[in-house]
């Protein structure tokens, strides 16, 4: 199962902060993520109670490809 981990700088004290999605289309290009990005910075829903964007900058976006390694499985 693929997943994504998008990562954006926050304007809490310019921390990082993770967005990990799972299950997700295996052949998107940079700018199509970069894009899609920003259009959830610039949907601004998520912020913290001072209204400061938890997510104010893309960083990076990194594929995660998990596989199950069966050690043993009963039948």
């Amino acid at each position: 199962m693929k997943s994504i981990d998008l990562v954006f700088r926050s304007n809490i004290n310019g921390g990082l902060r993770h967005l990990k999605l799972t299950d997700v289309k295996s052949d998107l290009d940079a700018q199509t993520v970069k894009n899609m990005m920003q259009q959830i910075i610039d949907a601004k829903i998520f912020v913290d109670k001072n209204a400061e964007l938890l997510y104010a900058k893309p960083v990076s976006a990194v594929y995660i490809d998990e596989q199950d390694h069966v050690l043993f499985e009963e039948k």
